[in-house]
């Protein structure tokens, strides 16, 4: 079913076009990546898309009882409302209808005359009719289960919206509008301010949702997980691309090569006609010479291929460091309570250490620490030989929003860099033309942080530190980043959200986790990898000491002969072998379940994806059950 229709749709600010005769289709179940440089209109298009800015022609066609909702990026609070509160609002119109069937209830009860008893009964079954269709029997278990998705705890309920932070307060508004349950979503970078955990959840809920889609983001493993169709926003038109992000990047080379070659193609035969006729216009072969003529007039010329060009960035190091940088021993710190503690680890020259964990966690803190900007209450923090340390806050404090760019960038250690010199720095970070010249505090969050990490690169230090250097980059000056950082002949400690920029950055990967720590080897994948292979000898060996409890004597497990005797004729299974057999039937099943939800073709069917994933939860809780019959049926056999 066609959801959205969107024709020919032109926005222009100050006759410039930012859309320029935009055209692309939704249609029931779509899963839509947009993506785009900043600046490109994406914004814009959502606002038009959600009737809340207009088009300056064109239009947006979408039937009229479709249930739009958008990411709200900020709102006001009543400052009396708790986040329960601003939860359950989502839900409103059926927790409005979960109150009339009561209220119907309680009248039939009442009502002794047969024709108002017979009205009611009718709204009523209409009432449950409702409820049952939208599922309303279990709210307060569906705004659990969201709240705590998106990293809230149950402490936190009753607690005043004004008292959380503006990134919580962002996490309340996606909340409330997952809750609402839309027919069409449009996501604005819904993953910011939301830790890994978060995000995780997040990608499955929306991947499993039978909502429609269209999100922004630059998060690209998250695009990947969630999308099956990209739109290109560039230079005013929507290029559509199936497939998820890493398809639409892979297609997307694959057609500029193709186009380019035919784009070369066509102008060598342009060349060699218009030599022809040159040769040839008054000659003996004018005749030809004027057929062809009129043959190149008619041609339809290819454009060449307008690749999307991101930043250049580099890091140049000034000096070499000895073998090792950085060795932290019995590293401890917190304020109420401990962040971390008892942290070991020794860092070599050219390693890039990426730090991940929930928010909160203390990943600030210890970068803090490793500088000294904050004591350590426990534990030793020593550099090696001629370390020289760079930092890039996620508050972007090293630009100073009062200066020119070309002021802010210029380092205190390298005064003597010149205007035109840092012009040429600035310009390998995707700054360029007039914005040199403008204050810091006028630019745009992506172009804040492309002065900070070109000021990082002027003061040439040999090791960087970052703390979340990708928030506000565009996809291209990511992939930019990761480069210059791979090739960066220094050591890199940085803190990351972003699970692709982990994935292609670090070389090992510190986890701060509930109580304790971890370093693991390898980039985000290999670490995911280590997880789930302890998770299976986990299981694994959990099995073992459960067969182990089948050779126990019989007295200790299951009390006296009497007692056995009795539980077994309640028992379903007749034999041990037959619920072992039930067991591996259902393991098998759930494996498959499991590479269904990892596939993004499930999600192109939206009810597909929905079923999938209720029989995976319905089979995971049957396992439950067959596990623990299988201890009864151990003590009982």
């Amino acid at each position: 079913m066609l959801q959205l229709l969107v024709s020919q749709v032109v926005r222009q600010f100050d006759a410039d076009p930012v859309l320029n005769g935009v055209s692309f289709e939704v249609r029931a179940g779509d899963k839509v990546g947009l993506v785009g440089p900043n600046g490109a209109g994406k914004t814009t298009l959502f606002r038009i898309l959600a009737g809340l800015d207009d088009a300056d022609s064109g239009g947006v066609q979408k039937p009229g009882d479709l249930r739009v909702g958008i990411l709200e990026q900020s709102t006001v609070f009543s400052p009396d409302r708790t986040l329960l509160d601003e939860a359950r609002a989502g839900l409103a119109p059926l927790y409005a209808l979960q109150r009339e069937a009561e209220e119907v209830a309680h009248k039939i009860a009442a009502t002794t005359e047969p024709a108002a008893h017979d009205r009611l009964q009718r709204r009523y079954d209409e009432l449950q009719l409702h409820l049952s269709r939208q599922q309303a029997y279990n709210l307060e278990h569906r705004v659990d289960e969201v709240l705590q998705g998106l990293g809230f705890v149950p402490d936190e309920y009753h607690r005043p919206i004004s008292t959380f932070s503006g990134g919580q307060q962002n996490r309340v508004l996606l909340a409330r509008l997952l809750l609402a349950d839309p027919d069409l979503l449009l996501l604005d970078e819904p993953t910011n301010h939301l830790d890994v955990g978060a995000t995780e959840w997040l990608e499955k809920y929306l991947a499993a949702s039978p909502a429609s889609l269209v999100l922004i983001s630059h998060d690209r493993w998250f695009l990947d997980r969630v999308t099956t169709r990209t739109l290109e926003l560039y230079r005013g038109r929507v290029t559509d691309y199936p497939g998820n992000f890493s398809k639409y990047w892979q297609l997307k080379a694959e057609r500029a090569e193709v186009q380019q070659k035919a784009y070369e193609k066509q102008q060598e035969f342009i060349e060699k006609t218009e030599e022809f006729i040159r040769k040839n216009f008054y000659g003996q072969k004018s005749a030809q010479a004027h057929d062809r003529e009129k043959k190149l007039e008619r041609i339809e010329k290819i454009d060449r291929p307008q690749a999307i060009v991101g930043p250049s960035m580099s890091f140049p190091a000034a000096r070499r460091t000895g073998d090792w940088v950085l060795d932290v021993t019995h590293l401890s710190k917190g304020f109420d309570s401990p962040l971390f503690e008892d942290l070991n680890l020794r860092l070599l020259r050219g390693r890039r250490l990426g730090i991940l964990g929930p928010n909160g966690c203390g990943k600030s803190t210890l970068l803090k620490t490793l500088l000294a900007e904050l004591p350590a209450d426990e534990g030793q923090v020593r550099l090696g030989t001629n370390v020289e340390i760079a930092y890039f806050d996620q508050q972007l404090a090293s630009v100073d929003p009062g200066l020119s760019v070309i002021e802010a960038v210029r380092p205190a250690n390298n005064p003597q860099m010149t205007p035109g010199q840092i012009r040429d720095l600035v310009a390998k970070f995707g700054l360029k033309g007039d914005v040199v010249q403008q204050q810091v505090g006028s630019l745009s969050g992506g172009e804040r942080s492309k002065a900070a990490l070109a000021r990082l690169a002027a003061v040439q230090a040999n090791v960087l530190v970052l703390d979340e250097p990708t928030n506000h980059l565009d996809l291209w000056a990511l992939a930019s980043l990761e480069e210059a950082l791979r090739e960066f002949d220094g050591t890199v400690i940085f803190v990351s959200h972003d699970r692709y920029f982990l994935d292609r950055v670090a070389t090992e990967i510190l986890v701060f986790e509930p109580g304790r720590w971890r370093l693991y080897d390898g980039n985000y994948t290999q670490y995911v990898d280590s997880m789930r292979r302890a998770a299976e000898e986990l299981k694994a060996t959990t099995a073992r000491e459960s067969a182990k409890g089948k050779e126990k004597p019989a007295e200790s497990k299951g009390g006296t002969s009497t007692e056995r005797v009795k539980r077994k004729r309640r028992f379903p299974y007749r034999k041990v072998a037959d619920l072992e057999s039930d067991i591996a039937t259902l393991e098998a099943r759930i494996a498959e379940l499991q590479e269904l939800l990892g596939n993004p073709d499930t999600y192109r069917d939206g009810q597909k994806a929905r079923e999938v994933k209720d029989e995976f939860e319905a089979g995971q809780l049957r396992l439950a059950e067959l596990y623990e019959h299988w201890e009864e049926a151990s003590e009982l056999n």
